[in-house]
């Protein structure tokens, strides 16, 4: 085997280590790269069978369709192996996919039957011919998009996680996240530029093939990784006898303050950003109408997705390996906490899109990797079964919080729904810090002793 050394951007890495997280970083890709396809199509798909001012609703029904499916995911890695959970999800949601692209493009249920009511030049109502039809095919497609966001990019974390080191996750997890961007900006630049010219079925069948190309990608690397690269964190404590339950996940989230501190900086971040996201969308649709409000939300990934990739190669990740692990949870909230204020300041869709795209670009670039980290001194059964519930749970119930804040739109004045906005959220922001303290003192504690924090 070579053992030769390899400089990056990230760190030195040897042949094999750099050859594993190249796989991994291309597994990914494909996988956010399909979630960014998905993403925007899913807005554009709703607001025409069922309209943007609905989005708070469906995001309240997505949390209670992730509810079974968390506890669905909790019995698959109790029954079987790792990556044949990929295998069957990649499965079920690439024929899913295909079932939606043929019922959009249905002579009867299809887009084509979309109703569009415009006031002057302004967008006012929008709705289906088919009535309670077309609104169950928009609730419905919105949560098939939302679950796979949260189930194989959590699914995907887990894996990377029982695989890798803290010293080797440090140099690989932004290679990782480096492929993500990349897959990131594909996937809502064919959106944006195709998506009128191919329409949302064709996007969404090659979307579909992509998902396949997950498991088998998988498949793959289990075949061409060398055993020594399987192999992750093994803390003193960590040789209990897992515990089989479809709710043994949900148990061990609220037993450990560790695991609800994640939960709570996942939350957090989310229900801030799930504000600026309504704001973003509902000024954005009445300003664009049908697919060329597709295409504006495809725009807005490909330069979340730019940014992000610019700041891992500009390796803003030399925050946590210089700094510390506690350093770099911090930041996020810092800027998030700025980004707060400057919105306040000028409350127009202009602002609210660049605020997005850097709120998600830091995430993504430094949150994300940073977190996930993590999850390396846990026990196998927390990162297969807790972290689940830690993401899914933190990630779908905080957008339904923040879905449940942009309500108050319709019932308050629009200075009015941005001052509470801005306090609530600066509020949440102190929260945050004090969590990012506390993990990242937590981390430290564990790897130094070689434990397990749960």
């Amino acid at each position: 085997m070579s053992t030769g050394v390899m400089r990056t951007p990230w760190g030195d890495f040897t042949k094999e280590e750099l050859k594993k997280f190249g796989f991994l970083s291309l597994i990914f890709a494909f996988t956010i790269g399909v979630y960014w396809l998905l993403r925007p199509l899913k807005d554009g798909v709703f607001n025409s069978y069922v309209g943007a001012a609905s989005i708070p609703l469906a995001k309240w029904v997505s949390l209670f369709v992730v509810i079974p499916l968390g506890i669905i995911y909790s019995k698959l890695v109790d029954l079987f192996p790792r990556q044949r959970v990929f295998y069957v999800l990649s499965i079920i949601y690439g024929l899913l996919a295909l079932v939606f692209a043929f019922v959009f493009m249905h002579p009867k249920l299809g887009l084509q039957n979309v109703v569009v009511d415009i006031v002057g030049e302004k967008l006012v109502a929008k709705g289906h011919a088919l009535k309670g039809i077309g609104q169950l095919i928009g609730y419905s497609w919105y949560t098939f998009v939302e679950s796979f966001g949260s189930i194989m990019v959590v699914l995907f974390w887990t894996f990377a996680a029982d695989t890798t080191t803290p010293e080797s996750g440090k140099r690989g997890y932004p290679v990782i996240n480096f492929g993500a961007q990349i897959g990131g900006i594909v996937g809502p630049l064919l959106v944006m530029t195709k998506v009128e010219k191919l329409g949302t079925s064709v996007l969404l069948i090659g979307g579909a093939f992509c998902i396949f190309a997950i498991g088998i990608l998988i498949w793959l690397f289990m075949r061409v990784t060398p055993k020594d690269q399987l192999s992750g964190y093994h803390g003193k404590g960590e040789d209990k006898k897992a515990k089989v339950g479809a709710l043994e996940g949900l148990r061990l989230m609220f037993t450990y303050p560790y695991l609800l501190g994640i939960f709570a900086v996942i939350s957090i971040y989310e229900i801030i950003v799930t504000i600026f996201d309504y704001y973003l969308k509902y000024l954005a649709s009445h300003e664009y109408a049908a697919e060329a409000y597709t295409a504006y939300l495809g725009k807005f990934g490909v330069y979340v997705n730019t940014v992000a990739a610019i700041c891992i190669f500009l390796d803003v990740n030399r925050i946590g390996r210089k700094l510390g692990l506690r350093t770099a949870l911090i930041v996020t909230p810092v800027v998030i906490g700025i980004t707060v204020v400057v919105l306040k300041m000028s409350p127009n869709l202009a602002t609210a899109f660049w605020i997005m795209v850097f709120a998600k670009a830091l995430n993504y670039a430094l949150n994300q990797p940073t977190k996930e980290q993590l999850y390396i001194p846990t026990t196998k059964e927390t990162k297969y079964k807790a972290k689940a519930f830690v993401e899914m749970f933190g990630s779908r119930g905080s957008k339904a919080s923040g879905s449940a804040i942009n309500m108050f739109n319709t019932l308050l004045k629009p200075e009015t729904f941005v001052l509470f906005t801005t306090i609530a959220s600066l509020g949440l922001v102190g929260v945050w810090l004090y969590t990012a303290i506390y993990l990242g003192n937590k981390y430290k504690e564990a790897v130094d002793k070689n434990t397990v924090v749960c």
